[in-house]
């Protein structure tokens, strides 16, 4: 973790820190991604809130943090992590220490679910003074936490330096953080509904059978990523392919291209009765109708032209097993009617054909198509659709859990350098990179980026010039962070127009972007950083800058 951004005001607390709001920015921006890793990693909830609390103080500005969670059975707040950027880890009190909805500034903020600010909480009344931590003198600020858009706990803190101009902009980052300890126990509350499904005899199944099933995705397909997600929304996933593991229903997978939908598919093969028996997998959307109602339901010798023996279609090769029909938005509403018909009876005829097939077949099918959509429009079957939407599993956009991006840019590098045969690392600049762009395609682009990094990088040492976004995505670089998620998207070198007194710009974004406008004369970017030429080229050297030739 990064040293303490404010441990020469608290070495001298009666002195005032004068912060400018680049500097605050600054201070933020570090305090959010260092909580977001926090976030990201395995461990005791407690334990993983002290560490936000740790990065909030010593990066973000803050004192005398805590966080309190109401307790589902009696309301109440419950003090769950304490930190003094003086003390370090606070002792928790207990069970002693609680705070009921209403009672004085904690339970009114978790009340009213508002953010509240308080310039000199020596003039505030409703202050209980029950953990001994108030400083008087000090700004207060707290602010709520949500789930599902009720309050759940609150956020407090007192910033540290004595300028009270960016109170609500430190009220803001605060918020931010709520937000994303929101989502943190969100998961958490999932992950603990999922073991205990994991256990019960309901399932029928251990963990093993789910790392299992993991583990064949990963020999085959190679999208390991996807179920190694910790935000709440993949925690639902899991949650909802192994319950639907447990039944025959039909199962719908709907998300974007390059979200992981086939290894949802695997995920509920194989943690169910069927595991043992074939899982057939078919591309709806590269076989033209004619072609792809012989390869579902086979055909018959001389039922065409190349017809030179009976063939068994993917239904008959799936008997008693599961069939993946990925894309089945694409197929023609021609085409659908012949589907519907087995899904529905569970027998077809081959091409060419006149004897009746019987098949038990479990069907998983995918889309990145709104089927609901489709079928106001007329290009797709109502009865087809509702045949379908049984169990529907809904698999989010990277860009909508960007926690997991540290996650998945660990496991992917530890799959590419397995191909690759040697050893990768990625730096936190290029990490930082990676969260500031809008993943249209998903895991399946953040593979192809972080492959193609690998390969620019000549010792295996990945670093933010080495990572080029796909192109064709015309996005820009966003100037600031929000909830842990990046709006528009960056490319891999900064634009001509960047600007260069950003402050969210590290040193060596700043200096390649003045290497950029000035066509990469080091005279002419010494002149835009105001710079000497000399320091330009030590810059260049420590930062490991490329130079380009034009």
């Amino acid at each position: 973790m990064s040293a303490d951004l404010y441990s020469p005001f608290r070495a001298n607390p009666s002195a005032i820190m004068q912060l400018t709001r680049s500097a605050l920015i600054a201070s933020q921006l570090e305090a959010l991604y260092q909580v977001g890793r926090i976030l990201a990693e395995e461990g005791n909830l407690t334990a993983v809130l002290d560490g936000v609390l740790e990065a909030v103080e010593k990066m973000g500005g803050m004192s005398k943090s805590i966080i309190t969670l109401s307790d589902p059975e009696t309301g109440r707040l419950l003090v769950r992590a304490v930190h003094d950027s003086n003390e370090g880890f606070a002792p928790l009190g207990g069970d002693d220490i609680v705070y009921r909805p209403g009672e004085g500034v904690m339970g009114s903020i978790m009340q009213n679910g508002n953010t509240f600010i308080c310039e000199l909480p020596a003039n505030e009344q409703r202050f209980l003074h029950r953990l001994g931590l108030l400083d008087p003198t000090l700004p207060f600020i707290g602010v709520p936490l949500f789930l599902d858009a009720k309050p759940i706990g609150v956020l407090a803190a007192q910033p540290v330096f004595g300028n009270r101009a960016f109170l609500r902009e430190q009220a803001h980052f605060l918020e931010m953080v709520a937000n994303l300890v929101s989502q943190k126990v969100r998961s958490n509350q999932r992950y603990e509904q999922l073991q205990a499904l994991l256990s019960s005899q309901a399932v029928g199944r251990s963990t093993t059978a789910m790392s299992t099933a993991i583990r064949i995705e990963n020999e085959r397909s190679g999208m390991q990523p996807v179920l190694l997600g910790k935000a709440a929304s993949m925690k639902q996933v899991v949650n909802m392919a192994l319950k639907a593991a447990q039944f025959d229903s039909t199962v719908l997978v709907l998300g974007e291209s390059g979200t992981g939908k086939e290894l949802v598919a695997n995920t509920v093969h194989y943690n169910s009765a069927r595991a043992s028996r074939p899982f057939v997998k078919v591309n709806c959307a590269s076989l033209s109708d004619n072609l792809l109602e012989s390869e579902l339901f086979g055909h018959e010798k001389g039922a065409f032209t190349g017809a030179i023996a009976t063939r068994k279609g993917r239904f008959e090769m799936a008997d008693g097993g599961t069939l993946f029909l990925d894309e089945i938005g694409e197929i023609s509403p021609s085409f659908q009617a012949k589907l519907l018909r087995v899904l529905q009876e569970g027998e077809f005829e081959r091409v060419g054909g006149a004897r009746t097939i019987k098949v038990n077949v479990r069907v998983v099918a995918a889309t990145n198509r709104d089927l609901s959509a489709e079928v106001q429009k007329g290009n797709f079957r109502a009865d087809l659709f509702y045949r379908l939407h049984v169990l529907p599993i809904e698999i989010p956009a990277l860009r909508e859990r960007m926690e997991d991006l540290p996650l998945l840019t660990e496991a992917l590098l530890e799959r590419i350098s397995t191909k690759q045969h040697r050893p990768l690392s990625i730096t936190k600049e290029a990490l930082r990179r990676l969260m500031m762009y809008e993943w249209a395609g998903n895991v399946r682009e953040l593979e192809n980026c972080l492959e193609r990094a690998a390969v620019l990088s000549d010792e295996g040492h990945i670093d933010a010039s080495h990572i080029i976004f796909s192109s064709g995505a015309n996005r820009e670089p966003m100037p600031a962070l929000t909830n842990h998620r990046i709006h528009n998207a960056s490319s891999c070198a900064l634009p001509s127009s960047a600007d260069l007194s950003d402050p969210t710009l590290e040193e060596r974004e700043r200096v390649m972007g003045a290497l950029e406008q000035s066509g990469w004369v080091q005279a002419k970017a010494a002149r835009l950083l105001g710079m000497t030429p000399r320091q330009v080229a030590y810059r260049i050297k420590i930062l490991n800058i490329p130079m380009r030739t034009l």
